[in-house]
């Protein structure tokens, strides 16, 4: 989780995809800063990457990515602007009914309603809908097939570039797909919705359903899964209406 500016008084913070690190969010911070204010930095939720080796419950993994996001948010004497990309829209919609919440952005992300989660919103895809490369669990842990990584996570990005984030993977842990929102925070909170059109991993007509259903307000850019890092000036540009 990372905080990528000021808004409404708090910082906007970021909860990240699963399988990437972090360094995929530098340019759309960079490309925030001199715009407005950045905060200092803060660790993203970690328990959908490294469940407890006693494998914890799957409403429990999300939750501990939630309490974790919390936890930040107590910190904070204002509201914040909370940045939810993929799996990170499941911890948004369920830590974003906190009192220091002004607002939700999702880029490219899962927005569930009460009791869905990603296992649910993925069980039943449209005919002809990308298949994401996913391997069979490890140990616990989901990857993303390196060869097929390019072209189903970042096909609008170099072929170094997707080649070095598929190589810098992050285990992201399996349970962490059975785990159900309660109450959605978008049902309590304005939203703002960033459909990537060339999304192989959320399918675009997906993204643009449940943007509809949390009544967000919607953009499109053409851009890939990895699409805060093909296209950060768009997503910064939302993320500042969000905060505006």
């Amino acid at each position: 989780m990372e905080p990528v500016g000021r808004a409404r008084g708090g910082p906007s913070i970021q909860c990240g995809s699963e399988h990437v690190d972090h360094q995929e969010h530098r340019a759309r911070a960079w490309w925030l800063r001199g715009r407005i204010r950045l905060a200092g930095c803060l660790r993203r939720p970690r328990q959908g990457r490294f469940p407890h080796p006693d494998r914890a419950e799957p409403d429990a993994v999300v939750r501990g990515d939630v309490d974790t996001t919390r936890h930040v948010l107590d910190t904070l004497d204002g509201p914040a602007v909370l940045v939810g990309h993929s799996y990170g829209g499941v911890v948004i919609s369920e830590a974003g009914r906190h009192p220091n919440v002004g607002a939700l952005v999702y880029v490219a992300a899962f927005a569930p309603d009460k009791g869905e989660s990603v296992g649910t919103l993925i069980a039943d895809p449209q005919p002809g809908a990308p298949v994401p490369p996913i391997l069979p669990p490890q140990n616990g842990f989901l990857f993303l097939d390196r060869d097929g990584f390019h072209d189903a996570f970042a096909a609008d990005l170099p072929t170094e570039q997707a080649a070095f984030m598929a190589d810098a993977q992050v285990p992201w842990g399996v349970d962490a797909l059975g785990g159900v929102v309660t109450e959605p925070a978008w049902q309590h909170k304005p939203s703002w919705y960033l459909v990537a059109t060339e999304d192989r991993m959320i399918p675009p007509p997906a993204q643009r359903a449940m943007a509809e259903r949390a009544g967000a307000t919607v953009v499109e850019a053409i851009g890939s899964h990895a699409v805060h890092v093909s296209q950060p000036g768009a997503v910064a540009r939302l993320i500042r209406e969000a905060a505006a």
